[in-house]
C-alpha cells in the first residue's frame, strides 16, 4: 500500500499528470469557453453524463479540474468546486442546502458579506437564521430548531478571533442529522482541515491565504462526492459563478509556496502579538496563540499554528484607531488577508460595516478594534511601522524591535 504524499509534496504536484499536457512542467492554461465534440454522438452521450469528457468552461475546465482535484487532496475530502468568489462559493452551499421557512444556525461572528446574504435570505426567501455561541453541547442543542438545515461556522471568527471546537458542534450535529458548514479561509487547509475533524463541506475565500498574493478572487468548497455534485450540477451551473481559467491557474501557482507561507505568516505573527500586547497604546490582543486567548486550548488541539491573523483594540476612541491606520507607511490599509503585504482594516466602518451596531457589539466588534492581516515582510520592519504608528497615539515609550 502506497503511502500518501505529505502536504508539501501535494501542493505542488497532486492533480497534474504532466504526460497528457505534453509533458510541460507548469500545468497548463485551458483558457477556453468551450469544447469541441468529434462527432455528434459524443456531444449527446457528454450531455447524457454517458462519457467523460468537457463540454463548456461553465460545466467544467480542465485547468479548474487540476485545481479542484488538489484541494481535494489537501482538504482531505471526497470533491471540491470551484467558485469566482469567496461569497460565490457560500451563497451556493447555503441556497442548496436550504429552501423556504428553513433554518440556519450560525457561529456567533461571521464575515460582513455573509451576515449580508444571511439577511437577503431572509427577507427574499423567508430562510431564518440565528447565532450561537456554540460553547457547549447544551447551548448548541437549544439553539438548533426543528427547521434546522445547516450548522455555519467560523473558526477563527472573523474578526474576533473567537474558536469553536469543531469536534462538539460535529458531535451534536450529528446526533439531528445535520450538516456543519466550515469558513476555514482563516487558516487553509496547512493549519486546519475541519472535513478531517467530521464536519461536511468547507469553504475557503480562495482570494486570500490560497492565492497568497493579492491577484485573484476565487472561492473553493470541498466536500463529500454526492454533495459537491449536487450544488455543481443545480446553483453552481445554474446561476453561474464559476471561477475562471486563468483565475483557477493562479490559485495553483498560489498554492505551491502555501506551506512555506503559512509557516512565515505563523512565525511573524506570534512575534508581532507579543509586541502589541506590551505597548502602551494597546487595551487588547486578540490572538489564537495566547495562552490567555479563551479557546486557546482549541487551537492546540485543532489547529497545526495559530495563524497569521490578529485582531487588537486601542486605547482611545475610534478616530484614534483610524489615526493609527493613517500613520502608517509599510502596511497598507486594505479589507483582504492573507497576501504577501501585511494588510490592516477597521471592521467596524470596513468589513463588518453592513452589520447593524448592535449586532457588531453582539459579536464582539469594538470600535476601537483593528484587524491585522500580517505579511511576509521582514518581522522587524511591520513592527517598526506599527511601533511608530501606535506611539504617535501614546504617552508611553516606544518599546524595542524584534
Amino acid at each position: 500500500m502506497n503511502k500518501e504524499k505529505g502536504f508539501e509534496t501535494r501542493v505542488i504536484h497532486e492533480g497534474y499528470d504532466s504526460s497528457y499536457h505534453h509533458d510541460s512542467l507548469a500545468p497548463p492554461l485551458y483558457q477556453t469557453s468551450t469544447f469541441t465534440f468529434e462527432n455528434a454522438k459524443q456531444g449527446e452521450n457528454r450531455f447524457a453524463g454517458e462519457e467523460e469528457g468537457f463540454i463548456y468552461s461553465r460545466l467544467g475546465n480542465p485547468t479548474v479540474a487540476m485545481l479542484e482535484k488538489r484541494m481535494v487532496s489537501l482538504e482531505g475530502g471526497e470533491a471540491a468546486l470551484a467558485f469566482g468568489s469567496g461569497m460565490a462559493a457560500v451563497s451556493a452551499v447555503l441556497f442548496s442546502l436550504t429552501k423556504a421557512n428553513d433554518h440556519i444556525l450560525c457561529s456567533q461572528g461571521v464575515y460582513g458579506c455573509t451576515f449580508g446574504l444571511l439577511q437577503l435570505m431572509n427577507e427574499k426567501y423567508n430562510i431564518d437564521h440565528s447565532f450561537s455561541a456554540m460553547d457547549s453541547e447544551e447551548e448548541l442543542l437549544n439553539k438548533i430548531e426543528p427547521h434546522t438545515r445547516c450548522i455555519y461556522v467560523e473558526t477563527p471568527i472573523n474578526p474576533t478571533m473567537q474558536l469553536i471546537d469543531l469536534e462538539m458542534v460535529v458531535s451534536v450535529a450529528k446526533k439531528k442529522g445535520i450538516p456543519v458548514v466550515v469558513d476555514n479561509t482563516f487558516c487553509s487547509p496547512y493549519l486546519q482541515r475541519p472535513l478531517e475533524l467530521g464536519c461536511d463541506i468547507v469553504i475557503h475565500s480562495a482570494t486570500k491565504y490560497i492565492g497568497g498574493h493579492g491577484d485573484v478572487i476565487a472561492g473553493i468548497i470541498v466536500g463529500k462526492e454526492d454533495v459537491i455534485a449536487t450544488i455543481k450540477m443545480t446553483t453552481q451551473k445554474d446561476i453561474g459563478g464559476i471561477i475562471s481559467p486563468f483565475d483557477a491557474w493562479l490559485l495553483l501557482r498560489g498554492l505551491k509556496t502555501l506551506p512555506v507561507r503559512m509557516d512565515r505568516h505563523c512565525e511573524s505573527a506570534e512575534k508581532i502579538a507579543e509586541l502589541l500586547k506590551n505597548h502602551p497604546s494597546v487595551e487588547k490582543v486578540i490572538y489564537p496563540g495566547h495562552s490567555n486567548h479563551p479557546q486557546y486550548w482549541i487551537m492546540k488541539k485543532q489547529m497545526k499554528k495559530p495563524g497569521g491573523m490578529i485582531s487588537f483594540t486601542i486605547k482611545g476612541t475610534k478616530e484614534d484607531s483610524q489615526k493609527v491606520m493613517d500613520e502608517l507607511n509599510l502596511i497598507k490599509i486594505a479589507v483582504s488577508l492573507g497576501d504577501a503585504e501585511t494588510l490592516i482594516q477597521h471592521p467596524a466602518t470596513m468589513t463588518h460595516a453592513v452589520v447593524p451596531a448592535e449586532f457588531r457589539k453582539k459579536m464582539g466588534i469594538e470600535e476601537t478594534l483593528l484587524r491585522l492581516s500580517v505579511g511576509l515582510e521582514s518581522v522587524d520592519d511591520i513592527w517598526s511601522d506599527l511601533n511608530q504608528a501606535l506611539s504617535k497615539i501614546s504617552v508611553g515609550t516606544a518599546t524595542e524591535n524584534v
